[in-house]
């Protein structure tokens, strides 16, 4: 009688930690997008009669755009294990960059917007460089790397804004639209997907993918690491500098300092998009859910009059969420 009453206990022991390992894994996964569902929940029936709208979609949407950009370039060194501390500032030096050409060179606009992005992607060549030839730590070397960006920066355009006189053609990229639909979110869907393919249907991206959960074992697999790192600074570089010239082509104008708010915002999404589906790893959908999952908030914030200092403590805490539940949930996972 005691020893069925002793494989009882057992057993219900062992039910009760599979199930709480469960829970927990759930928690992991799901818990990020239940809290974007909150959240769309709540404002839906604080303001039903303008959030839960199709313009304020649109809206959200095309407030995600810009951000998205940066966001989901700063993804391919996350999955390899590094950090970018310039991306602001390279947002801020392409789209100086990109209206100094057109105001002062005469140059057009699709020929200046080339050359912002080879700055990004300069950038994210040096970047990479430092880090994987001169072996550097990727928070040094990027925010040495993003300081000196601001000092080309302030170089070219001498700490003063520069706008554009006839910014109309400029204009349109950010504000014309195609079914009524802004053509930032058309090319925020686009690059999306065709990051997406990228990190998921490459071989480049699947040596990042490798990169990031094992330097040592990918290079005994006959992964070229330091290349591939390199090469995830470059493509980050290179959506940098877009990200500057969308955000002049919202106002026809640059300013030196444009780009530097949106390190925080993009850290943010990516680590927030994290704990979406996947157990702390870092992923195209899941950045692109953080950087709407802001938009969201921003949006709320606005709708509901609260002062502006609330948005960055709400970018403060997803990035604190997207980190401390993903963190919590495999401890508790290992622990049941």
């Amino acid at each position: 009688m005691t020893v069925i009453v002793e494989d009882s206990i057992k057993e219900a022991s062992a039910s009760s930690s599979s199930t709480a390992r469960v829970v927990w894994r759930l928690i992991g996964q799901y818990g990020t997008i239940a809290m974007l569902g909150l959240l769309i929940v709540t404002m839906t029936a604080l303001e039903p009669s303008v959030f839960a709208t199709s313009d304020n979609l649109v809206n959200v949407l095309n407030q995600s755009a810009i951000p998205a950009m940066i966001a989901l370039g700063l993804t391919f060194p996350l999955v390899t294990g590094d950090f970018d501390l310039s991306i602001g500032n390279t947002a801020s030096l392409s789209g100086v960059v990109a209206c100094t050409l057109m105001r002062d060179v005469d140059m057009s606009i699709w020929m200046a917007i080339s050359a912002a992005i080879m700055v990004g992607l300069v950038i994210g060549l040096v970047n990479g460089v430092v880090v994987t030839v001169l072996n550097v730590n990727s928070l040094v070397a990027t925010l040495g790397v993003g300081t000196m960006a601001i000092g080309v920066n302030y170089k070219i355009a001498g700490g003063q804004p520069v706008g554009l006189s006839d910014s109309e053609s400029f204009l349109e990229i950010s504000l014309g639209t195609l079914l009524g639909i802004p053509y930032p979110v058309y090319i925020m869907i686009g690059f999306t997907a065709v990051l997406w393919l990228l990190l998921n249907r490459t071989v480049l991206g699947q040596s990042m993918q490798a990169v990031g959960g094992n330097p040592v074992a990918a290079r005994l697999s006959g992964v070229r690491v330091e290349r591939v790192r390199l090469v995830s600074f470059v493509i980050c570089g290179a959506f940098a500098a877009l990200t500057g010239v969308l955000l002049a082509s919202r106002t026809g104008s640059a300013a030196v300092s444009g780009g530097d708010g949106y390190l925080l915002s993009a850290f943010a999404a990516a680590f927030f998009g994290s704990a979406v589906l996947r157990d702390g790893q870092f992923h195209i959908i899941g950045t692109l859910v953080g950087v709407i999952t802001v938009a969201i908030g921003f949006n709320a914030i606005a709708l509901t009059g609260m002062a502006t200092y609330w948005q960055y403590l709400f970018q403060g805490l997803l990035l604190v969420l997207g980190v401390g539940v993903g963190s919590l949930a495999r401890r508790r996972t290992a622990a049941t």
